[in-house]
């Protein structure tokens, strides 16, 4: 299948603070269905 979204080395911060997310890869297939899952604050919103 093909892949429809694709992310290597995501990264996020707020501001200087430190990272929220570091370094996530993944990606998503056509038809295939997808979460992000952890605890309160940390960055799945965000990412």
């Amino acid at each position: 299948m093909t892949d429809v979204i694709t992310a290597t080395g995501l990264s996020r911060a707020y501001g200087r603070g430190p990272l929220a997310v570091d370094g996530l890869d993944f990606s998503i297939r056509r038809g295939e269905i997808f979460a992000l899952l952890g605890p309160n604050g940390a960055g799945k919103t965000t990412t």
